[in-house]
């Protein structure tokens, strides 16, 4: 058992418009999103299905070739390895849900977020 305190946790800036605070268990990686209007997450696919809950804010993402907006109090289940990509069309507050765990995060190895 671990009890975590998200004030704890440090936030990482991974680029001028992106942020999050994530942390991972045996199986599981749960983060928490920031995103400045006009951030764009490139086209990108892993092993992890994800589930992108939207607290506030707005993201257009493209799935498979299909456009999707998500809003306040919605969920979007993307399948693992469908590439996706995202839009913040405003400043976009999320809980993001990954198994199996990032491991790209947690190595600092996410290039596709962090050389652009």
């Amino acid at each position: 058992m671990k009890h975590h305190k998200l004030d704890q946790i440090p936030e990482e800036h991974v680029t001028d418009l992106f942020s999050r605070k994530f942390f991972t268990g045996k199986n599981i990686t749960l983060a928490f999103i920031n995103l400045k209007k006009g951030c764009v997450v490139p086209e990108h696919h892993h092993e992890s299905e994800q589930f992108s809950y939207c607290i506030s804010g707005e993201l257009r993402f493209v799935i498979g070739g299909e456009e999707v907006l998500l809003r306040a109090g919605e969920i979007l289940e993307i399948p693992s390895n469908v590439p996706h990509e995202a839009l913040a069309t405003e400043d976009f507050i999320g809980i993001d849900v990954f198994s199996p765990i990032r491991k790209d995060w947690a190595e600092g190895t996410d290039d596709y977020l962090r050389n652009r």
